[in-house]
């Protein structure tokens, strides 16, 4: 019997609503990391270098470019002013971005920001200020913007196909690859941007000097370019301190970095400085936060009161100072300490060809010479194809001159206008195109006189494009016309040095020494390693250590700030500091953990302190092994500030205690199996070398060793004498209970 066959209910279909399929939905896929980054990381990385950070050999980046050429189009070069918020909105069309940062774009190409040393953007409104961090500018709706008259030198024959052409985004127009300019873009203004593991930082250069270097490299391929063009100049001004290694280093290799300094006056009837020019690398507000922090931390006291009197009249920070204060030597003091004084870092990484490369500023020039011959070549092969057309024309108007009669004749007798153009082609003997021009002559224009003013440019057309032929054919006559455009800029655009050149004879360097407060205090170092700087006052108040459980004290000394600190490590190595580089705490505090204060290697332990105020006495050290080395403190005194010395002392055997001596001072030795032996530090000579083994003191017993040193005190010994030996090596005596008494703690 066949088995009975089961129903299954339909499933009711869902009426109404949007049904979809998302295929992968939910699902987990293993994929190579490998993969994943080619597929998803390198795409977006590549985006980012070729499109949006880095910029070409024009001297833009894509959204510089997608601006100005939009002004360009919407005849803001030679008309009036429009409102930003109009250019920003039209730019949309070449670059699918927020409005916000189409604007942004604009304000730092515009001259009232002046962050460009030759802006591109005329404008008018408030647009902020690129040496203030907080002045923030206006919204596009409120300002005005036009192009700048140098960019009329950056479109120059962009409409005769000096450059390539390419759709946008949506291909409902077409944006240029790149701007035709007539001069070093790249060079004049400065231009930063950020890759994916890359970055590009240029700074901008005088153009007068960028185009004169420019031509003189062409002329001359070995030209010194430290002729012409002499440093870096900084739409902000401000002084820079010549360094011809380091510039020659940048215009080699393209990286490096150039030293520049605020500009500033003194009033000596207001007692002030007034700073009215800063390095590029920092704003107002910095500065005055850094000036700031100082004074909190004692580090200046020479300035009574700073305000930011910056107006229409541009930059100026104005610094009160006390009476009697050298404003010369505190300028160089803020030089040394603020962001008054900064290094400008070169990384000219421009994209040439689609790829990225660090060029110098010869191999810069000689890219953009090679791009600029490109499209000078290209403008002539537009022109000379638009002169052999018209030279076409006209020949063939030529031809009729000799029967004018007859070509009317012909027009007129044929029946369908399809044929007037063939007749006239067999009547003249001339070619279609010849044949359509002269079909389309006015009547009016059908006189001997109009048809002769025009046959007589064919010589002139002759002429014209010999000579573009034999420009095509010379690469010296392509390069005459570069240079010839070059001193033409220069003559027109170039301006004066904003950035003064200060050579090193002419910088005062006048050092100083930073001003320690030398006051007493109390340091404090316990067995685990914590040290605490306390001064008397905040003893007095609060004398109770706070300590870690199961740690002790193990050094106390009253000294003062400004005193030299040797920390000695248990791997025979000493760290130097001073005092005054620790905060002034509290005995209610653990302190500051020695080994991570200085960094000591891992694992490395405080082994003992040293205050040298002098360098002078003696570091004695004691062994396991019964010796005793006793090391000039001067042995660790250094010309340069070193803050690590290795080899401090012998580690033949493990250390057991360290103590600084001025004189002669004595000691108990005391030895693990019980034994004690008062030494004095006079009885063994000083050895020059640090890490000296030493000399036998105490002589241990077969599987013992030296176990504690103290310093002794008259009257801590019923009976020293017994303790006491006048040779050494000794092997000490055994304790007695009547010796000690109530001091038998103290050992």
């Amino acid at each position: 019997m066949a088995p009975r066959k089961t129903r299954e209910p339909k499933k009711e279909e869902k009426k109404g609503g949007i049904q979809g399929y998302i295929a992968g939905a939910g699902l987990v896929q293993e994929q190579r990391i490998t993969n994943t980054l080619e597929q998803n990381y390198m795409p977006y990385a590549m985006s980012v270098i070729m499109s949006r950070a880095l910029p070409e050999i024009d001297g833009f980046k894509p959204s510089h470019r997608k601006l100005l050429y939009t002004m360009y189009k919407m005849n803001l070069l030679s008309g009036a002013r429009t409102k930003s918020a109009n250019v920003v909105g039209a730019t949309m069309r070449l670059n699918p971005h927020g409005d916000a940062a189409i604007y942004e774009t604009m304000v730092r190409m515009s001259r009232g920001y002046e962050a460009l040393l030759h802006p591109y953007v005329d404008s008018k409104g408030n647009f902020g200020k690129a040496y203030s961090r907080d002045m923030a500018y206006a919204a596009s709706r409120y300002t005005e913007v036009k192009l700048d008259p140098l960019c009329s030198e950056l479109f120059r024959d962009i409409d005769k196909d000096t450059v390539d052409f390419v759709p946008n985004y949506d291909n409902s127009t077409t944006e240029p690859v790149l701007l035709p300019t007539t001069f070093p873009s790249i060079l004049v203004n400065a231009n930063v941007g950020i890759a994916v593991s890359m970055a590009s930082s240029i700074c901008s250069f005088n153009l007068a000097e960028v185009c004169e270097t420019a031509a003189a490299l062409i002329k001359n391929p070995e030209h010194d370019i430290m002729e012409t063009l002499k440093a870096p100049d900084f739409s902000g001004g401000g002084l820079i301190l010549y360094n011809q290694a380091e510039l020659e280093k940048i215009y080699k290799t393209g990286r490096g970095g150039v030293r520049v300094r605020c500009r500033y006056q003194y009033d000596k009837s207001n007692n002030c400085i007034e700073i009215t020019e800063i390095p590029p690398t920092t704003t107002v507000e910095a500065i005055m936060d850094k000036v700031i922090d100082l004074i909190k931390q004692g580090k200046i006291r020479e300035i009574s009161d700073m305000r930011d009197e910056t107006d229409r009249g541009g930059l100026k920070l104005t610094l009160d100072l006390k009476r009697g204060v050298d404003p010369d030597k505190l300028m160089q003091k803020l030089y040394k300490m603020t962001p008054l004084e900064d290094s400008y870092s070169c990384n000219f990484n421009i994209l040439i060809a689609g790829a990225p490369r660090v060029l110098g500023v010869r191999e810069i020039l000689e890219e953009w010479t090679a791009f600029r011959t490109e499209c000078v070549r290209r403008r002539v092969f537009y022109e000379l194809s638009k002169k052999k057309e018209k030279l076409h024309l006209l020949e063939g108007l030529a031809k009729i001159l000799l029967d004018i009669d007859k070509a009317i004749k012909i027009v007129r007798e044929t029946e369908e206008e399809t044929e007037v153009v063939p007749n006239l082609m067999i009547g003249f003997g001339i070619d279609e195109i010849q044949a359509e021009y002269v079909a389309e002559i006015r009547l009016r224009h059908l006189n001997r006189e109009y048809i002769l003013k025009r046959t007589q440019e064919i010589e002139q057309l002759n002429k014209d494009i010999s000579e573009m032929e034999g420009i095509l054919g010379d690469p010296k006559k392509v390069r005459a016309i570069i240079v010839s455009e070059l001193k033409e800029v220069a003559k027109k655009h170039g301006k004066p040095r904003r950035s003064l050149i200060v050579y090193a004879e002419e910088v005062e360097e006048t050092p100083y020494e930073e001003e320690i407060p030398d006051y007493p205090v109390n340091l404090f170092l316990t067995d685990e390693g914590y040290f605490k700087k306390i001064t008397p006052q905040s003893l007095r108040m609060s004398s109770e250590q706070k300590l870690k459980e199961g740690d002790r004290v193990a050094v106390q000394t009253e000294s003062t700030n400004n005193v030299e600190l040797l920390f000695f490590s248990d791997r025979g190595q000493v760290y130097k500091t001073f005092a005054y580089e620790f905060d002034d705490t509290k005995a209610s505090v653990l302190g500051d953990y020695i080994p991570a204060k200085l960094g000591f290697d891992e694992g490395e332990k405080v082994a003992g302190m040293v205050v040298a105020a002098d360098f002078s006495g003696y570091v004695l050290f004691f062994f396991e092994n019964g010796k005793a080395a006793k090391v000039p403190l001067a042995s660790y005194q250094t010309k340069t500030k070193r803050k690590k010395l290795a080899n401090a002392y012998s580690m033949a055997s493990p250390l057991v205690a360290l103590y600084h001596a001025q004189e002669s001072a004595e000691f108990m030795l005391i030895s693990s199996n019980t034994r004690r032996l008062l030494f004095n530090s006079a009885m063994i000579a000083p050895k020059a070398t640090r890490d000296s083994q030493g000399v036998a003191v105490m002589t241990q017993k077969k599987n013992c060793r030296l176990e504690k040193v103290t310093p002794y005190t008259e009257g801590g010994l019923a009976n020293p004498h017994r303790y006491r030996t006048k040779t050494l090596p000794a092997a000490g005596a055994l304790p007695r209970e009547e010796d000690f008494g109530e001091q038998m703690s103290l050992v």
